[in-house]
């Protein structure tokens, strides 16, 4: 993803990234990313299994999140020479480190949540 270099967000950026839990959760972030990392914990998905999961959002956003997550090594895009061209998407090594974090991130919102 390019910004222009002379951009708040871009110099913000350069002190944001020091830190390690916000370089962790800057990877993560986005509306969808914790979603279609939990659809994608238990195998690979095709496009438009991944479109089916997520009716509610549009191509585009789908789109966009999956180029930004495979930007950052979360997930890995196999494209198959069939026709039609057959995608697919899966976790890359990376991505499965954060499975046991995410677990328990999941727990404490869930517990929260029962509070609330």
């Amino acid at each position: 993803m390019t910004r222009k270099q002379n951009s708040t967000y871009s110099s913000n950026e350069k002190y944001l990234v020091a830190c390690d839990l916000t370089y962790a959760l800057q990877k993560i972030h986005g509306r969808w990313k914790l979603q279609i990392l939990d659809k994608l914990k238990d195998g690979r998905l095709r496009y438009n299994e991944l479109r089916r999961e997520f009716s509610h959002i549009t191509e585009r956003m789908l789109t966009l999140q999956l180029r930004s997550m495979e930007h950052d090594g979360l997930i890995s895009r196999t494209v198959y020479a069939e026709v039609p061209v057959r995608v697919e998407y899966g976790l890359t090594e990376i991505a499965t480190e954060l499975g046991p974090i995410l677990n328990q991130l999941s727990l404490w919102g869930r517990k929260q949540r029962q509070k609330a």
